[in-house]
């Protein structure tokens, strides 16, 4: 009786193995637990790209904004540019988890056989803080193309850390994620305009 009772135990386990082998009606469930992470990364990835895309697009519209309403003026004070970068930080909204840095600099290139390059004025925006950058009359530097005799420029450069959403947190007391390699990326861009209404444009209080 023994051996008839573990032969049966036996050979009914190996039945309900059979059957569960058998047995298909997990198998989609099973399929979706393995498949919806990768969709979710998938996701994710796709709109995180597309946000630091068009991120890196409003921060060139910054230069290319500023500049326009600098080359604009004839003259210009501090609070002229203030307001000018104040109106480039609006480009970048909704994006709100880093600020940018925006510098506008007057170019005075001088009327020599080997012309200099000169800082007539600047003026900066890092965050809310708004401060002189490079002092009058210290030598800057152009594109070659750009290096022309007594000539007037404005160069606006605009900077952002730009930071993925998933390494930011609101409070910023932590990032999320992958924080070493994609965290603060870098996005800026230089433009430089002449003037188009006067030869030159002096900041009566830089």
């Amino acid at each position: 009786m023994y051996r008839a009772g573990a032969h049966w135990g036996i050979s009914a386990i190996a039945a309900k193995v059979e059957r569960f082998g058998r047995d298909r009606r997990g198998v989609a469930a099973i399929e979706f637990a393995f498949i919806v992470p990768v969709l979710l990364v998938m996701y994710f990835i796709t709109m995180e790209a597309s946000q630091a895309i068009e991120t890196s697009k409003k921060v060139s519209r910054i230069g290319s904004m500023v500049a326009d309403l600098v080359t604009q003026q004839q003259t210009v004070v501090k609070a002229d540019l203030e307001a000018m970068m104040k109106i480039g930080t609006s480009t970048l909204q909704p994006y709100n988890r880093s600020s940018p840095t925006i510098i506008i600099t007057g170019i005075q290139i001088t009327d020599e056989t080997s012309p200099r390059v000169l800082v007539a004025w600047s003026r900066k925006l890092v965050g809310t803080t708004y401060s002189a950058d490079a002092a009058a009359n210290t030598i800057t530097t152009v594109p070659a193309t750009l290096r022309i005799r007594n000539t007037f420029l404005v160069r606006v450069e605009s900077d952002l850390g730009y930071k993925p959403m998933i390494t930011w947190s609101a409070s910023n007391a932590q990032t999320l994620g992958l924080t070493s390699v994609f965290n603060n990326i870098s996005m800026s861009e230089t433009y430089y305009l002449r003037p188009r209404r006067s030869p030159t444009i002096p900041c009566n209080d830089c």
